[in-house]
C-alpha cells in the first residue's frame, strides 16, 4: 500500500476517530448511531495511522506530495 494521504491529511483523520469513537461509546444515542460512529472512527483512525485512503487509490487522488 502506498501512502497517498499527507500529514495533514492523517492528523485530521485521527482526531476525527477518536471524536467518532468517543460519541459512539459514550452517547445516550440509539444503537444503530452509536455502532455507525464506532465503524466511521475506526475507519477514519485505520487510514489515518497508515496513510491510505482506499477511495482516494480508487479516484486515483493523493493529498501527499
Amino acid at each position: 500500500m502506498k501512502q497517498n494521504e499527507s500529514m495533514t491529511d492523517r492528523i485530521i483523520r485521527v482526531v476525527a476517530g477518536v471524536v467518532f469513537l468517543a460519541l459512539g461509546l459514550f452517547s445516550h444515542a440509539n444503537m444503530t448511531l452509536r455502532v455507525v460512529l464506532d465503524i466511521l472512527g475506526v475507519i477514519a483512525l485505520f487510514t489515518g495511522i497508515t496513510g491510505f485512503c482506499g477511495l482516494y487509490a480508487l479516484f486515483h487522488f493523493s493529498t501527499k506530495k
